[in-house]
């Protein structure tokens, strides 16, 4: 497997470029309770460059996520009794397939039989797609999950979704080795893996690379939510999955040490590291 160290960039902005040229990214997210989860991916992918975002959300927590940012659209989506995405909402989402470059699934969403079948539902399709949180746990209940990939798919677990993910396509111990676990799961869903953690590792079976930046103050609430922002904004801006993954992480981590060496990592807030964004795009580019 090749290491990559190599921080991959985005292209200069073309003069005559307009918001379409930036990326159309969809993300699916948010139910009561989790509104927030949804607005700080959205917001995240607004400040990494994406041209137009919108939020897909449960139709009672969309006042919610619409009045936490003006800078992205929303779309209501039909919710079951508990204001989780139901099933009845699947329609509505095929058609927005067509219209975005890049769509992303399961921050805050929450779980449940409907959510596993809206999930199944997107892996099947050829789409690029990225999930995280609820979008993974969802994934793990789904029965021959792999055979039915047919979407080019980021996978963002922490060190407990990974577990989950394991234990439903694998059935062997996993290794002590993060890069070793993250690359064999690359290669049964035919994916590009984000592992998270200290030094968050990134494969896609063939490649590998560590993490140099972050710090212990990212692990707070909604930190994860805005790292899959920034990775759908990347990759509608024309990265490929493995370089949009490992640029992310790379500037994601990097706002949270920007944030921290302003603030510290005690008070550090999942909002710090979306308002440190473009600090961080600046040194990345020097």
């Amino acid at each position: 497997m090749r290491q990559i160290t190599e921080i991959p960039k985005l292209s200069p902005r073309p003069v005559e470029g307009h918001k379409g040229a930036f990326g159309r990214v969809c993300i699916i997210a948010g139910s009561v309770g989790m509104g927030g989860a949804a607005a700080l991916a959205g917001s995240a992918a607004l400040r990494a460059g994406s041209g137009l975002v919108r939020i897909a959300t449960a139709t009672s927590v969309l006042p919610i996520v619409a009045g936490l940012n003006p800078c992205y659209t929303t779309l209501p989506l039909a919710e079951d009794k508990t204001g989780k995405i139901s099933a009845k909402a699947l329609d509505a989402i095929l058609d927005l397939l067509e219209g975005n470059d890049v769509i992303a699934c399961g921050p805050g969403m929450g779980q449940s039989g409907d959510l596993k079948k809206i999930v199944e539902t997107l892996i099947a399709e050829n789409i690029r797609l990225i999930l995280d949180g609820d979008g993974l746990n969802n994934l793990a209940g789904i029965k021959d999950a792999p055979d039915k990939i047919k979407a080019r798919l980021i996978l963002t677990p922490h060190p407990g979704e990974f577990g989950r993910l394991w234990n439903a396509f694998f059935r062997i111990s996993m290794s002590d080795c993060r890069a070793d676990k993250a690359a064999a799961l690359a290669a049964k869903l035919n994916c590009t893996v984000i592992l998270k953690g200290h030094q968050t590792i990134v494969s896609d079976s063939e490649k590998n690379y560590v993490n140099t930046t972050g710090n212990p103050g990212m692990a707070t609430a909604g930190s994860g939510d805005v790292l899959t922002g920034v990775i759908t904004a990347l990759a509608g801006q024309g990265l490929d999955n493995f370089d949009a993954a490992v640029l992310g992480v790379y500037i994601h981590g990097l706002a949270g040490d920007l944030a921290a060496e302003k603030l510290g990592q005690i008070s550090l807030t999942a909002t710090d590291i979306i308002e440190f964004l473009p600090q961080a795009f600046i040194n990345s580019n020097r």
